[in-house]
């Protein structure tokens, strides 16, 4: 969790950010993260130690590559007065800091030290990101035949999966901010399944996808848990219609998709192979 920011801006730019970056401190604050400056010997010879917990803020390109090369967690801040500058590696920047909250920082931070998102929970459940740890508990659920009758299996190499997982985490949670995720359920704290919103090359809406391990089937955490994924893809993701694929035979998941309020709209052909076309306005 995200606990302190330290930033090192040019002196007009913090002089022109002192009133609009009033109610973000507050909020900051409010959260528990503490802000200060960073101390400079010199122009650029920053002076910082690798912490835990901290993410560092500058709009200076040789004070960000300085940081960065002690292996800080960095955001570079880019405004009018600095688009000449360049911040190599970055994979988020900020812009119009007044406009920024505390749980938006949070998630900065998250993705810079590689940490999942938390997307959701529900009554007896948690939806987060998934993370190489998780693979194990993957194995574990599609060892059962019924789960991988009608769903791709993991790769047989449990390398290839760890990368492919590393993979996904770097290219489809950074750039779209959603997927697949890994639900796990509170009580235990034990992972029982997959479930999330993605996108299939070829097709026009967004996807909901599922797996439960056979332990946590028909006792309603599949329903409980696509349902509030439903309800996030509306209301955080801003979309409209979703689809689901699901091949002929599979009764319970297309008895699922239905009680979620999914209707058949035909078949298409996926991978060779015939699925009903499940279409939900949201």
């Amino acid at each position: 969790m995200l606990k302190e920011i330290c930033f090192r801006l040019y002196e007009e730019t913090e002089k022109a950010l002192q009133e609009k970056t009033q109610l973000l401190l507050q909020d900051l604050s409010a959260h528990g993260i503490q802000v200060r400056g960073l101390k400079t010997v010199g122009e650029h010879a920053v002076v910082a130690v690798r912490a835990e917990e901290t993410m560092y803020l500058t709009d200076q390109e040789k004070v960000y590559a300085a940081l960065r090369e002690e292996g800080c967690l960095v955001l570079p801040y880019l405004h009018e007065n600095n688009r000449q500058e360049s911040f190599p590696g970055a994979i988020y920047a900020v812009e119009k800091l007044e406009e920024i909250d505390a749980e938006s920082f949070d998630l900065a931070y998250r993705r810079l030290a590689g940490l999942p998102w938390e997307i959701l929970t529900t009554q007896r459940c948690s939806v987060r990101e998934t993370t190489v740890e998780d693979v194990d508990s993957f194995y574990r659920i599609y060892a059962e035949p019924s789960v991988t009758e009608y769903t791709e299996d993991l790769f047989a190499d449990r390398e290839e999966e760890i990368a492919y997982i590393k993979d996904y985490m770097e290219k489809v949670y950074a750039f779209y901010g959603y997927g697949m995720w890994t639900v796990l359920e509170k009580e235990s704290g034990e992972v029982i399944g997959r479930a999330g919103i993605g996108w299939r090359e070829g097709y026009e809406l967004p996807e909901l996808g599922f797996v439960f391990g056979v332990p946590w089937q028909g006792r309603g955490y599949a329903y409980e848990v696509c349902s509030a994924i439903l309800t996030y893809a509306r209301e955080e993701l801003l979309m409209e219609r979703a689809q689901a694929l699901v091949q002929p035979g599979n009764e319970r998941s297309l008895g699922l998709c239905e009680k979620l309020g999914f209707v058949r709209c035909g078949e298409t052909v996926l991978e060779g192979e015939s699925h009903v076309l499940l279409v939900k306005e949201l």
